[in-house]
């Protein structure tokens, strides 16, 4: 089969597969480009082989690609992620009969070790809520969106979408759309509010009207504010602080986890909060209450 028809005709079923997550599956635009890039590879690859067909129902092609991204490199974390891209895409594959059988099924992941979370202290978050000033309009605009990244424990893209009537300040929830489209409510306290309330009532009107937006989070010209912006000013902040550690908005997401451990909290409802489909996602986070647990026992264990 030549190249060009077989390039062709993966690219066919890649489509179709995407278009099959976008509906049935609810998924966003960005796990739809990750699912896009980690097949679009491995179609790269099996176009370089010797295998001249990745409809044979055989495992071979596929595990030739997981050696090769492993000898070129790749972290174990990438190799397990293009592997459940993988598998996913066959086994849709499978169930339209467009292959024999499905050929993932006996194909197995990485070993991964657990990478911590990283988590800005208590200190350097009270730190960089203070930089923006919340006096000027775009500063206003910043600290309630840092406020409310860390009382939520959001993620960026369920911040940044927002829109007005998502939020209840009377109440101090948000209804947010995660990951598979999936809604939730999420509590936040009364700084985020009074933020939010300095933003929203004082200093969005004039931006929302030109451009009619109804997201929550606007740029000087009136447009949505994007996750580009948001990492931009959020470092920009951190360095003001003197935070010399590395901080992003998911940095935030794992300080807001992290705290409320250490806090006391039941990790049954930090899950919830984060909106994490399995508790097996949250369980990450149980290292940070290793210390708290370590001075609790000395201070109170008779021998400890």
């Amino acid at each position: 089969m030549p190249d060009a028809p077989r390039a062709a005709s993966f690219q066919a079923d890649l489509d179709d597969f995407l278009a099959h997550l976008r509906v049935e599956g609810g998924l966003s635009e960005n796990t739809l480009s990750a699912y896009r890039r980690d097949l679009g590879a491995l179609a790269r690859s099996l176009l370089r082989s010797r295998f001249r067909s990745y409809r044979t129902g055989k495992a071979e092609p596929l595990r030739a690609h997981l050696r090769h991204l492993r000898a070129g490199g790749a972290a174990p974390a990438s190799i397990a992620r293009s592997l459940s891209a993988t598998r996913t895409f066959y086994r849709f594959l499978a169930s339209e009969g467009r292959i024999p059988s499905d050929p993932t099924v006996s194909l197995e992941a990485p070993r991964l070790w657990k990478r911590l979370p990283d988590a800005l202290t208590v200190e350097e978050v009270r730190a960089l809520l203070a930089r923006p000033d919340a006096d000027a309009p775009l500063g206003a605009r910043d600290r309630a969106l840092l406020e409310l990244l860390y009382a939520t424990g959001g993620r960026i893209s369920e911040v940044l979408g927002l829109a007005s009537p998502a939020l209840r300040l009377d109440l101090g929830f948000a209804r947010v759309h995660g990951k598979g489209n999936r809604e939730r409510l999420v509590p936040f306290g009364a700084r985020a509010v009074q933020a939010l309330r300095r933003w929203l009532e004082d200093f969005r009107p004039p931006l929302a009207a030109k451009s009619g937006s109804d997201r929550v989070f606007l740029t000087r010209s009136g447009k949505p504010l994007d996750r580009f912006q948001a990492m931009r000013l959020l470092q920009r902040y951190a360095r003001a602080a003197g935070i010399r550690k590395r901080v992003s908005p998911h940095v935030l997401r794992h300080s807001f986890a992290t705290h409320l451990l250490e806090g006391g909290a039941d990790l049954r409802v930090v899950q919830e909060l984060l909106g994490h489909a399995s508790i097996a996602t949250t369980e990450i986070y149980t290292h940070v209450d290793r210390s708290r647990v370590k001075e609790l026992h000395r201070r109170f264990h008779p021998r400890g």
